[in-house]
């Protein structure tokens, strides 16, 4: 049996990490937390979106407790991709919302159910899980999707750190000019002669 003290701590971590991924969008316009920052279309916005389908889906129909919201079908060619990016028609608070609606599902699923509770998750190969198995897959997911959300932020105007209160203050534009010329001189001299 899983130790219910690993079960609170993922669980507390998860909830951490859920609440920087919203502090990502603070103090952005429209625009900037749905334009394509990557060649690949990522963007804020799509992230959020994104994260609230799949921890739904996973805490969700995985251990026979949907969502109570319609989800795109996770097995639909037609879909796939449409969770990564927000219309024109959604709006930045529907989407927040409802990833704000999907915790509080989720952390019902989690509070309920012991650690080694089975699961079954249709698209994985092994698809017999337990809590314990998700818990730490949506909490490296939704770690690994604030890495992007924090390289994105910092894209548009400098912002770093995992809240408000942690935001990188460490120097100003011409400390982080003189940074990136010590990076890129220090990346041009470990080049072999005549490679550039």
């Amino acid at each position: 049996m899983i130790d219910e003290f690993a079960k609170t701590h993922l669980h507390s971590d998860l909830r951490e990490i859920r609440e920087a991924i919203l502090w990502k969008l603070d103090g952005l316009g429209e625009y900037d937390v749905r334009r394509p920052l990557t060649a690949t279309g990522t963007n804020l916005l799509g992230l959020v979106k994104h994260l609230s389908a799949w921890e739904a889906r996973y805490f969700g129909e995985v251990f026979g407790r949907p969502f109570p919201e319609p989800l795109a079908r996770w097995d639909d060619a037609e879909a796939v991709g449409g969770e990564m990016w927000a219309t024109e028609h959604e709006t930045r608070e529907e989407i927040i919302d409802r990833y704000r609606r999907v915790w509080e599902h989720s952390d019902t699923t989690i509070i309920a159910l012991d650690a080694d509770s089975p699961g079954h998750v249709p698209w994985w190969p092994r698809p017999q899980v337990t809590l314990f198995t998700i818990l730490v897959h949506l909490l490296a997911e939704t770690n690994r999707h604030a890495g992007h959300a924090d390289i994105l932020r910092e894209q548009l105007d400098g912002s770093t750190g995992t809240a408000a209160q942690y935001v990188d203050q460490q120097g100003d534009a011409a400390f982080w000019n003189a940074r990136r010329a010590q990076i890129e001189r220090a990346a041009k001299t470990a080049l072999p002669e005549g490679r550039s």
